[in-house]
């Protein structure tokens, strides 16, 4: 029998808001005290606080499910994990809510350890799911940890080895008391270790990765310094995240080519205005063969192609370069702020990484200079596209009309 340890803080108390068991009690003891006659309006007071605290949450949480049940954009599998977060946001603020009033008894009540081992399993559930929709091809091995401490959690109730409760159902630690903020740090870690070794081109679309992760972890972090602890911090600050992420992907949409996620022409017009001055020259790219492909193997195989490219492109790109598909097998590189050196070695290295596949394209570039505009420093570029076109069929034999 484990038994309790009386030098228990209030501190101890506090050391992880988004676990109700480690909070103060609430305002039920002075509701309690007042001698509520009947189980049926000790239920309705805590309906009603559970309401009162997290209507917010309520409605943001409603409003993502009819939101979601409409989508017509999203991968099927992604619109259902964001379901899952959100259901389990639900469960997790239902199941803080109810482990709160049951620490507000006098005595232990089993419900209270079967409460906690659900709150601590939630988190890092909610966290795995997290870390899955931010970077949707990971592997599942990551559910592992969290598996790992919702089975030490639950064996906890009767054990004692992570929480245990007293008589006076005073909460303390077993010798495995850190592994649910272990495994929470962990996918906060693992987090920010993908944010640091993904390669993004676009700026724009790392930063709201980041706020993410930034606000993530304050949620779980910033609440330890504050006397005012709740519970709301991480379910709200996380239903907000997955909220934002969502937006960002619908955004993602209406900017992005769909096959090959790059900028499309829309952008490409935005992006002639918003960056102005700073475009320094213009590359141009077309495809060779791409009629050819779809008149023998089919447009799947002409896809794959285009896509292939694509890929060819992004890897030879760096942050100062912002890449386009505006049409067909039409591509277009904006340079920010290069020099010619810079553009021609761009050039040189699309030309090595495509000559590793089984296709090929025509290059074109031209520097802007002056009072030289995107659209004319592009149709200038175009032009020496269309001559290493020509060049290319020539030299090849083919007839282009048919390729």
């Amino acid at each position: 029998m484990i038994e309790e340890d009386p030098d228990f803080s209030m501190r101890e108390k506090q050391l992880c808001p988004v676990f109700p068991h480690c909070l103060p009690k609430r305002q039920y003891d002075v509701r309690m005290e007042s001698g509520l006659p009947g189980k049926d309006q000790v239920n309705n007071m805590i309906i009603k606080e559970y309401i009162t605290d997290n209507w917010g949450l309520l409605v943001l949480l409603a409003g993502f499910f009819l939101i979601l049940s409409t989508d017509v954009h999203l991968e099927r599998k992604i619109v259902h994990r964001i379901v899952l977060i959100v259901s389990l946001l639900f469960i997790y603020s239902v199941s803080c809510h109810l482990e709160s009033y049951y620490g507000t008894l006098e005595h232990y009540s089993i419900m209270r350890a079967v409460l906690s081992a659900a709150d601590y399993s939630l988190v890092s559930f909610i966290l795995v799911n997290v870390a899955l929709i931010l970077f949707p091809g990971r592997k599942r091995w990551l559910y592992l940890p969290a598996v790992l401490n919702a089975a030490a959690s639950f064996i906890s109730i009767p054990t004692g080895i992570v929480f245990y409760f007293s008589e006076a159902n005073v909460f303390g630690r077993g010798f495995l008391g850190v592994l649910p903020f272990f495994v929470c740090g962990f996918y906060l870690a693992y987090l920010a270790f993908e944010l640091f070794v993904w390669r993004i081109n676009q700026r724009e679309d790392l930063a709201l990765l980041v706020f993410v992760f930034l606000t993530s972890a304050a949620c779980l972090v910033v609440p330890l310094y504050l006397d005012d602890s709740n519970t709301s911090w991480f379910y709200l600050t996380i239903s907000i995240n997955v909220m934002l992420y969502y937006i960002f992907l619908l955004q993602q949409y209406t900017k992005r080519d769909p096959l090959t996620n790059l900028l499309n022409r829309q952008s490409y017009y935005a992006d002639m205005e918003k960056h102005g001055s700073a475009i320094t020259a213009v590359v141009t790219m077309d495809m060779n063969g791409l009629k050819e492909i779809n008149d023998t193997e089919g447009h799947a195989a002409g896809d794959v192609a285009l896509k292939a490219l694509a890929d060819c492109f992004w890897r030879a790109s760096n942050h100062s370069h912002r890449l386009y598909r505006i049409g067909g097998d039409e591509y277009v590189i904006m340079c920010l702020n290069s020099s010619e050196d810079e553009v021609r070695t761009l050039v040189e290295d699309i030309r090595k990484e495509v000559a590793k596949g089984p296709y090929s394209c025509s290059i074109g570039y031209a520097m802007r200079s002056g009072e030289l505009t995107v659209e004319k420093t592009y149709q200038l570029a175009d032009q020496m596209l269309y001559e290493k076109k020509k060049e290319f069929y020539f030299l090849s034999g083919k007839d282009r009309r048919k390729t």
